[in-house]
């Protein structure tokens, strides 16, 4: 069987295909990433005044979801898309057009012969948990086949998950502690255990938000000056860009200037590290606090326990310092120290070590400085704790994100009780184990028969 997901991010979407065996009972937990789809241009929260387009924009993976899932399968595959934090954002700017750009692209998923079961804006949490779901459902950390096909329990703990896309970031992960304030709180019932998580999404703390609050700061510093240096860009790096790319967001809407926003400012790279940390720092507000622990912002948070997974822009920050800067990260000093590096590097240096990036390349700095202070400020990660983060994009062949937990939770694949040990005992298991038990018993007689037939030899 098959079952697809749209996963529209505020960058970028992205269509998951899934698929598990026919005959597959409620709890077998054998789904695998069939195919997946990056759909070109903008993430859909960009049409917002031609919402048509983010419908038409689907349609090339839409139509390679035809030709993935048998033709036989169509009617029977469920069809969802999910909608992340760049939808969560115009949804508070433009209520209308967030509606319209939803209608249009609902629209066009009925066009197609799957079973369509919705379009909708997920909220933080639900993003922070069902990626939480996907990790350690794909890690078989819920429920795993033992040997014999019998349901096995693993006696080992829960992995948190920590997402960073366009918009916003999220930290989601098993605790014992008091979780404080009740809007961080979820509690899950899967396979018959109970799992108490904590859970928060931080709206505009993602990748594009981050770097055009960066700028409006920068901005802000120099008093809207025409021309502007940037200390997280490298050197040898400079761009001219409208005042309207950078206040076109809730994020930065509140620091907008009174200056005509078609005004071009220039930004120039000085590529200082120590400066740059110390504007990315002033995105966080550290200093507020009404719990007993806190991230910032304010929000509750309890310490940081146990082993975590941190995908999307994580790992691709992560992976830039070590294949491109060829540079380890183990330690909280290390992803510092390769911060500091990437922003001492000129723009030509950065150009010849990855001409194919050069798109994002004059903002690796900033996101690494902004990673290295999420991680450790931001949610207190250690000398300790840091070691216990990998820093992944899938597990196995599937990828990591919030996509197949979602599907998981509306196919309810997931049962909330424990699955009964005697429905897992396959036939094809005991066949297999009487074909083990009669080779083996053949396998010992010929063996005593030919030592028999030895010893007999030798004696004459």
């Amino acid at each position: 069987q098959y079952g697809i997901v749209l996963d529209a991010g505020s960058s970028h979407t992205a269509m998951f295909v899934y698929k598990w065996p026919a005959d597959k009972e409620n709890d077998t937990g054998v789904v695998s990433e069939h195919s997946m789809c990056d759909v070109e241009g903008p993430g859909i929260s960009s049409y917002s005044s031609s919402p048509p387009a983010a419908g038409t924009s689907l349609v090339p993976c839409l139509n390679q979801a035809l030709r993935d899932v048998p033709k036989e399968k169509h009617a029977g595959t469920p069809l969802y898309l999910g909608a992340t934090a760049g939808m969560r954002l115009l949804n508070i700017t433009n209520p209308q057009a967030s509606d319209a750009v939803l209608s249009a692209v609902a629209a066009t998923l009925k066009s197609y012969p799957f079973d369509f079961r919705g379009a909708k804006i997920l909220s933080g949490e639900e993003e922070g948990v069902f990626g939480w779901v996907t990790a350690n459902y794909l890690l078989e950390n819920f429920i795993k086949r033992g040997w014999l096909g019998e349901w096995i329990q693993p006696q080992k703990k829960t992995l948190g998950a920590m997402d960073f896309g366009g918009a916003s970031t999220q930290i989601t992960f098993e605790t014992r502690d008091t979780i404080e304030d009740p809007r961080n709180e979820v509690m899950l019932k899967l396979y018959g255990q109970v799992y108490k998580v904590y859970t928060h999404s931080f709206l505009c703390y993602g990748r594009d938000q981050v770097l055009k609050r960066l700028l409006s700061k920068l901005l802000q510093a120099e008093s809207y000056q025409a021309t502007i240096s940037h200390p997280c860009w490298p050197t040898g790096y400079r761009k001219s860009l409208p005042l309207s790319s950078i206040y076109d967001s809730p994020c930065t809407e509140k620091e907008r200037p009174s200056l005509a926003l078609n005004t071009t400012v220039t930004a120039v790279g000085t590529g200082n590290g120590s400066l740059c940390a110390l504007h990315v720092n002033k995105l966080f507000d550290f200093t507020t606090c009404s719990f007993s622990h806190c991230s910032f912002d304010g929000t509750f948070q309890p310490e940081v326990s146990g082993n975590f997974i941190a995908f999307s822009a994580f790992f691709y920050t992560v992976d830039f310092i070590r294949t491109v800067m060829g540079r380890p990260v183990h330690l909280p000093g290390d992803l510092k120290d390769a911060a500091k590096a990437i922003c001492g590097s000129s723009w030509s240096e950065l150009l010849q070590k990855a001409p194919k990036l050069e798109k994002r390349l004059p903002d690796y700095c900033a996101v690494s400085m902004f990673v290295y202070l999420l991680t450790t400020r931001g949610y207190n990660f250690n000398n300790q704790s840091f070691p216990n983060i990998a820093f992944q994009k899938k597990a196995g062949e599937t990828s990591i994100g919030w996509a197949l937990g979602y599907m998981l939770n509306l196919t309810n694949m997931i049962p909330a009780e424990k699955p009964s040990s005697h429905k897992s005992m396959l036939y094809n298991y005991w066949v297999i184990l009487i074909l083990l038990f009669v080779v083996t018993t053949l396998t010992s007689l010929v063996t005593a028969v030919c030592l028999l037939r030895r010893s007999k030899s030798s004696t004459i």
